[in-house]
């Protein structure tokens, strides 16, 4: 895992980049989140899709709906980044287009759309 901290619009964002999948569940989103919060002290936070297990992805597991009330819970403000153009789902591509027009997560292409969007 590695993670920087980019200052845009005078806000901290912590940039989080991993290989492995880190959000396995909504335990680790939380002590992702929490660890994240401590080490950088942002509330903004951008992760690349491959570090979120795939059952985040499948609206019907309950589990993004779970992890991002967990996020907006406690004021982290969540960027996922990476291509979504391999997924069907309509419910997904709606969940994303309403995400996107929110202003706690969002689902975008690039780390620097992500980075651009939480601190706008």
């Amino acid at each position: 895992m590695e993670t920087k901290v980019i200052e845009k619009n005078g806000v901290s964002t912590a940039v989080v980049w991993s290989d492995v999948v880190l959000i396995k569940d909504t335990q680790s989103a939380l002590d992702l989140m929490m660890t994240i919060k401590y080490e950088t002290d942002c509330t903004n936070i951008a992760l690349n899709k491959e570090a979120i297990v795939n059952d985040f992805f499948v609206l019907s597991t309950g589990m993004a709906g779970e992890i991002l009330q967990k996020f907006m819970n406690y004021g982290i403000r969540f960027a996922i980044y990476g291509d979504f153009s391999g997924y069907t789902s309509k419910a997904l591509h709606d969940f994303i287009y309403e995400s996107n027009n929110g202003h706690d997560f969002c689902f975008v292409a690039a780390e620097d759309e992500a980075v651009d969007w939480l601190c706008r």
